[in-house]
């Protein structure tokens, strides 16, 4: 195997192994529905976070611009297949996380995700896509283009739906009323 095909083998093992463990815990492997769509728009819905894509894949887009920068800022030695991994990884973790019982708890009484009970494996495996997505844009793009992707993803998605990446974080960690009562008012 080359040393070149290596860091692949193992992002790609990381995501079979988050999606293996989110199955285990008992996640929906897609919307109880009963379908799959490729864009769900309606983010108070029960369907929200369960299809292909979402308003919420833009986020993990930007993580991957983000983790791309972050890496090679501390890691610049490492090669680009090993960044991905990583940041593959970094994703992966925070998705199991995320859709852990506790922190889903956490964004029914802190955001405006009343009706969140996690993600369905799927949308789980599509956002590490969106991801990965972001990473390669990253390698790409010039630095002035990723910083305006960004803030064009995080303007659209809190005009559109009153949330983003910020945000999300934001009403996750340190819970804002106004904020709160801003995103109620869609």
């Amino acid at each position: 195997m080359s040393n070149r095909l290596t860091p692949l083998l193992v992002t790609l093992a990381i995501i079979l192994l988050m999606a293996a463990w989110l199955l285990w815990i008992g996640r929906e492997p897609i919307c109880t529905c009963g379908y799959v769509k490729l864009w769900h728009g309606q983010v108070v819905s029960s369907e929200n976070s369960q299809h292909i894509s979402d308003w919420y894949t833009p986020s993990h887009i930007i993580h991957g611009l983000l983790f791309y920068a972050a890496l090679w800022l501390v890691a610049p030695r490492l090669s680009l297949g090993w960044r991905l991994a990583l940041a593959t990884l970094v994703e992966c973790l925070w998705e199991i996380v995320e859709n852990s019982d506790a922190v889903i708890e956490r964004y029914r009484a802190v955001t405006i995700s009343l009706d969140y009970y996690g993600d369905s494996v799927l949308n789980t495996v599509c956002d590490v896509l969106a991801m990965i997505l972001g990473f390669w844009l990253a390698t790409r793009l010039p630095v002035w283009a990723s910083v305006a992707l960004i803030l064009l993803f995080e303007g659209v998605t809190m005009w559109i739906i009153r949330d983003g990446l910020a945000l999300n974080v934001l009403m996750l960690l340190w819970p804002v009323d106004w904020i709160a009562e801003w995103q109620a008012g869609r």
